[in-house]
């Protein structure tokens, strides 16, 4: 699993639509409206991803993250093997800070943590996911919060099951 943000920017000016033989006019000026962060966990041999969309990046938001993670997507499994970095948010003391011990401890059980190395960036699949996401499907300017979970089918969350073993290269689309 890994995360990352998204600056959420609007427009100065209106952008001139596209005519033919000219492309669509965007002034370089912009809004910036603040940052959106994205987190995603990947399982690369199912195919699946699974994304949620929050206003901030804090130790509580992973933990509602990992959380959902395990008791929606995995509510059976016994382990789930998390392959992440060593972000200061990303640790089994984040889940003592948003739940109960009991909670914490529960969800903590069911995980089996490792860390990429440091600069092994390119180890972990869900960075390369991520940044795939952000420059074939998130490329375009985003204003709100708000707006971009209208672009979201299922509130902040968007979850691919394509059936097809993950390399990096096919990120999940958008849906229209």
């Amino acid at each position: 699993m890994d995360e990352s943000s998204k600056q959420l920017i609007g427009e100065v000016r209106t952008p001139i639509s596209c005519a033919p033989g000219h492309p669509e006019l965007v002034d370089d000026e912009y809004i910036r409206h603040g940052v959106a962060e994205i987190f995603m966990a990947v399982e690369p041999l199912a195919g699946r991803r699974h994304v949620a969309i929050t206003e901030h990046r804090t130790r509580v938001d992973w933990a509602n993250f990992v959380k959902g993670m395990l008791e929606d997507h995995y509510p059976t499994a016994k382990k789930v093997v998390l392959v992440m970095d060593n972000l200061n948010t990303h640790s089994i003391a984040s889940l003592y800070q948003a739940f109960s011990p009991e909670v914490a401890r529960r969800l903590a059980n069911r995980l089996e943590i490792h860390h990429t190395p440091k600069h092994g960036s390119w180890l972990n699949i869900a960075e390369i996911e991520l940044s795939a996401l952000k420059r074939q499907c998130l490329a375009d300017r985003i204003p709100t919060f708000d707006s971009w979970l209208l672009l979201l089918p299922h509130g902040n969350t968007i979850e691919t099951t394509g059936g097809q073993r993950s390399n990096g290269s096919s990120p999940p689309t958008m849906p229209e």
